[in-house]
C-alpha cells in the first residue's frame, strides 16, 4: 500500500483510531494567584471539552486533568496531572490532547519534545485553539517544535509573566466552536 500524498488526505486529522481512545483536556495555570486573578483563562480551558465534542468525541470519552492548576510548567516535578497525562498516552489510552495553548503543557524543551515524541509513537493528536496537530506528520511536528521553543524562551525571559498578561500574550479571541 502506498502512502497518500498530503493533498490526497481527508481534511480531518481525526481518525477512528483516535476516536476509539480518550480525549484529554489538560488544564493548567502557573500559580494560585493566576487561578484567582484570571478565572476567564480557567473557564476557557474547561470549555475545551466542547472542542473535543466538536471533533467527534462523546462526553463520556473526554477526561479533564486539572490537578496542575497553580503549578508552573517549567518542570514536570510535582505535576501529577502531567505525569498522569504522559502515562495515559504511553498506555495508548489517549487519541487527543487538548490545551488552550499547546506550549502550556510543558515549558521545558526536554519535557515538550518527549511529549511530542510519545504522542507521535502512540498516534495521539494534539489540539489547541489554533488547530489540530499530528506529531507524526513533519509539518505539524515542526510547528509544535516552534511553539514549544517560543514558550520556553518566553518562560525564561519573563519567568513570572502570565499568559493572561496582555504585555505577554495579546487578548484571546473565543473561537467559533
Amino acid at each position: 500500500m502506498t502512502a497518500l500524498m498530503p493533498w490526497e488526505r481527508s481534511g480531518s486529522k481525526v481518525s477512528d483510531r483516535q476516536l476509539a481512545r480518550l480525549a484529554v483536556v489538560y488544564v493548567r495555570q502557573s500559580s494560585m494567584q493566576q487561578v484567582a486573578d484570571h478565572q476567564e483563562s480557567t473557564r476557557l480551558q474547561y470549555a475545551l471539552v466542547d472542542r473535543a465534542a466538536s471533533l467527534g468525541w462523546p462526553a463520556s470519552r473526554v477526561v479533564v486533568i486539572d490537578e496542575d492548576l497553580g503549578r508552573s510548567g517549567a518542570s514536570t516535578v510535582g505535576r501529577s496531572g502531567f505525569q498522569r497525562l504522559v502515562t495515559e498516552i504511553g498506555l495508548d489510552h489517549v487519541g487527543l490532547v487538548l490545551g488552550i495553548e499547546m506550549s502550556r503543557l510543558a515549558r521545558s524543551g526536554k519535557d515538550w519534545y518527549q511529549l511530542i515524541e510519545l504522542c507521535a509513537l502512540s498516534g495521539a493528536l494534539l489540539a489547541d485553539t489554533d488547530g489540530v496537530y499530528d506529531p507524526a506528520e513533519h509539518n505539524d511536528r515542526l510547528l509544535l517544535g516552534l511553539k514549544g521553543t517560543m514558550a520556553e524562551a518566553l518562560c525564561r525571559h519573563r519567568h513570572k509573566a502570565s499568559y493572561a498578561d496582555p504585555a505577554v500574550m495579546p487578548p484571546y479571541v473565543v473561537p467559533p466552536w
